[in-house]
């Protein structure tokens, strides 16, 4: 009750907020209106203050429909059946390809395999191969699934999928990406949402609606699950901020569109969804005229009367975009193909949608042009400082009455627009990064200039350096001319001057910060691993040295393993051991070879790559990885100032990362100690494998047959390699008995011990 009454509270004040927020910017929008045009300038000048205020105005109220939507969105809520076992229909899961590699769809047809489903009879798995290869065809025939390829290879993602449509029967359609790995739940999880129309729950009791309640609920033509990425995308990865933003994309996928359930006017994103075919078959299938099939698809089922409803919780991952130029060429497509859909379907103007989602579409056209909006708010205060172009005519108190309000209000109803997905600076700074390279596109489209050809965005990760330095020229020229503003502006300024030009500092400045972000982003940053790593605590079990040890995994990925262990004990470079990790579901066996190990607070950890020792642990072992949430971070680090960001990019890049990467622990011993033969030396450390010694005497010693320590009743046998000596007089003296000792059950950590001790009697 009291959780009740807190969500009440909350709501009631987050309306407030908002509310507020907008009655101010419309108050802020009259003033600039009426009151702030450069309307006696002329000429160029009036131009751009009209164009400047559109930019404010188009973005002002794009935010109100989003507001709008925030405080409807828990009224329009489903709560998904709790049905019996025999109500599951069948299901046909379409996993849709062009050109990804085979070793890329392995993963996402294995976890498909996975999924859990009341009769496993029901769910029938197909590959719609749009490239008609060879080695898909077998990939199918390997896990024993249907296998359909589009003979004319027309009409790219639509004409596979409806040839596929064409083939199959079952009334409810799956349809995932090739990089998109399913939960193993995610059929339980969706399918249920389908039963809201024609069954109700009444006090515990499941019954199905009469032909008149049926007609009062609307069916849902298809269940959209958030687009969810197991890789870090590239602002996390550019930016160096993998563990203190989330994903881009989120923003979309667990706000924006779960909001849009309160309009109907939910999009599907293409995978990852659950689809009504009999709302397919209304439509008539996958649209032809559109690159992005899958947004007009659900904008063509919402003017049928199906809804279209967007879920929160995460179900399937797959990989996002890994270069630059691949993310251009996306967002590109996006912003192509919304415009597209939404000139084909009339959405703004149609009778068919309720005016509720007919302003949500207007929103989704004019958020494509914020990015020239975007570019306006740098260029303004440049014109200003640089070049004495006065777009805003103002005193600097009318500005403080009127637009600093707007603007402090704005900013905290963000914060309650988003669940700390995203704020306005992070947005800021995304918008940057991406507006010079979409104002063209987004004009071309917008008058007519179509592009109709389909693109498959490459998900293929490439070792070196992320950076795409021509990308970056837009982002220099705003940059210098920012700082040369700034410059201009400051120059000959003191006392009270400078605080009446605060307000263009201000804006400078904070333009100035996301342009600095922007260019970080192109210089990119070097990556070093072929697969991702993806945080795992599940139990391992070490096999070496006929000895058997336990510990948890801290982290797994397609080709290695990290895991921690209590006890330190001696893993042979050069010899595979054998690892099985097991979860609540699955339990794979595999072979590893050591990387490196090192101690910490509460033990030692391992790192290996691995391979698994049979198909069927190959399939496990992907399952081990895949089928759970993963890790990178849900909300903003709210700890981050732009300060601590700004630094941290600054030393990340100038610093020389120096891995102290070894495959043995060195362990400090810093004892004078006397071998056989009267041999002397200062042991600085062990490190399993050997001694470091300086200022060795060898005594009487024949390097033909080994030295020898005699630590009680164990010995060591040592040898000294042939290696020239260093700077320093380092010797390494090898131990050639080590696998005896550790098969007798000796620790490491116990030999370092003894030879510590046998120092101290040295001493």
């Amino acid at each position: 009750m009291m959780k009740y009454e807190k969500k009440i509270t909350y709501e009631k004040k987050r309306n407030l907020i908002l509310t507020s927020a907008m009655a101010c910017s419309v108050l802020y929008l009259l003033w600039r209106l009426f009151f702030t045009l450069p309307l006696s300038a002329g000429g160029v000048q009036l131009f751009l203050g009209i164009l400047l205020f559109a930019a404010e105005a188009v973005t002002i109220l794009g935010t109100f429909e989003l507001y709008c939507s925030k405080m409807r969105s828990a009224a329009k809520s489903i709560t998904p059946m709790d049905i019996p076992a025999e109500l599951y229909p069948c299901v046909d899961v379409l996993i849709a390809t062009h050109n990804e590699p085979a070793d890329l769809l392995y993963k996402t047809v294995n976890a498909c395999t996975f999924l859990e489903y009341p009769d496993r009879r029901k769910v029938r798995i197909y590959i719609c191969d749009d490239g008609n290869r060879p080695e898909i065809r077998e990939l199918a025939d390997s896990f024993h699934i249907g296998y359909l390829a589009c003979p004319e290879n027309k009409h790219a993602k639509s004409g596979n999928y409806n040839y596929a449509l064409s083939k199959t029967a079952s009334p409810l359609i799956a349809t995932f990406d090739a990089d998109m790995i399913p939960q193993r739940q995610f059929l339980m999880k969706t399918v249920p949402y389908f039963f809201a129309q024609e069954w109700i729950s009444q006090n515990g009791i499941l019954r199905k609606r009469s032909p008149e309640e049926c007609s009062q609920v609307k069916k849902i033509g298809l269940v959209q699950t958030p687009q969810s990425f197991y890789n870090q995308d590239l602002f996390q990865f550019n930016l160096f901020m993998e563990n203190n933003i989330p994903n881009e994309q989120d923003y979309f996928s667990r706000e924006i569109n779960v909001n849009r359930n309160s309009s109907n006017s939910a999009a599907y994103t293409g995978s990852n969804t659950v689809l009504l075919r009999e709302a397919m078959e209304t439509i008539g299938g996958f649209p032809y005229d559109t690159i992005t099939e899958d947004f007009e698809t659900s904008l063509r089922m919402q003017k049928e009367g199906y809804l279209t409803y967007a879920t929160e919780e995460i179900l399937a991952a797959g990989l996002s975009t890994t270069t630059v130029s691949g993310m251009m060429k996306q967002r590109i497509r996006w912003a192509q193909g919304v415009i597209q859909s939404i000139q084909n379907t009339n959405a703004v103007f149609t009778r068919k949608l309720p005016l509720a989602g007919r302003i949500t579409y207007l929103n989704a056209y004019l958020y494509w042009w914020s990015f020239f909006a975007r570019f306006i708010f740098i260029l303004a205060p440049v014109l200003f400082a640089l070049f004495d172009l006065q777009l805003v005519v103002c005193g600097f108190w009318d500005l403080l009455l009127f637009c600093v309000p707007a603007h402090i209000l704005h900013q905290y109803a963000s914060s309650y627009m988003s669940t700390n997905i995203r704020n306005l600076r992070w947005s800021q700074i995304i918008d940057t990064i991406l507006s010079p390279y979409l104002i063209l596109p987004v004009f071309l489209e917008s008058i007519g200039v179509h592009q109709r050809n389909f693109k498959v965005t490459s998900k293929k990760k490439e070792q070196g350096n992320t950076a795409n330095l021509k990308f970056m020229f837009p982002h220099l020229i705003l940059t210098g001319l920012t700082v040369a503003a700034i410059l201009k502006f400051l120059y000959g300024k003191y006392g009270t001057a400078l605080i009446f030009s605060s307000v263009i500092l201000f804006w400078l400045f904070y333009n100035l910060q996301a342009l600095i972000f922007a260019l970080f982003f192109m210089m990119g940053r070097k990556t070093y691993r072929q697969s991702e790593r993806i945080a795992a605590r599940e139990k391992v079990t070490v096999q070496v040295h006929a000895g058997e040890y336990e510990g948890m995994t801290a982290d797994i990925s397609e080709e290695g393993i990290a895991f921690e262990i209590e006890k330190s004990f001696y893993i042979p470079d050069d010899q595979e051991f054998s690892l099985r990790i097991e979860t609540s579901c699955y339990q794979a066996s595999l072979t590893a070879r050591l990387v490196y190990m090192r101690e910490t607070l509460s033990g030692y950890r391992y790192a290996a790559t691995v391979k698994p020792v049979t198909e069927r642990d190959r399939r496990q072992y992907l399952q081990i990885i895949h089928d759970r949430l993963h890790t990178h971070p849900k909300e903003l680090d709210v700890w981050m100032t732009p300060y601590d960001e700004l630094i941290r990019n600054v030393k990340k890049r100038l610093e020389k990362t120096l891995q102290q990467k070894r495959k043995a622990l060195r362990i400090p011993i810093h004892q004078e100690l006397t071998f056989s033969c009267e041999a002397r030396a200062y042991v600085m450390d062990f490190n399993y494998h050997y001694l470091a010694v300086k200022d060795f005497s060898p005594g009487h010693w024949d390097s033909r047959s080994p030295l020898q320590l005699q630590l009680d009743a164990h010995t060591l046998y040592l040898t000294k390699p042939d290696a020239p000596q260093n700077a320093r007089r380092i010797v390494l003296l090898k131990i050639q008995n080590l696998h005896e000792l550790t098969d007798q059950g000796m620790e490491l950590t116990k030999i370092a011990q003894m030879i510590r001790e046998k120092g101290m009697e040295c001493t």
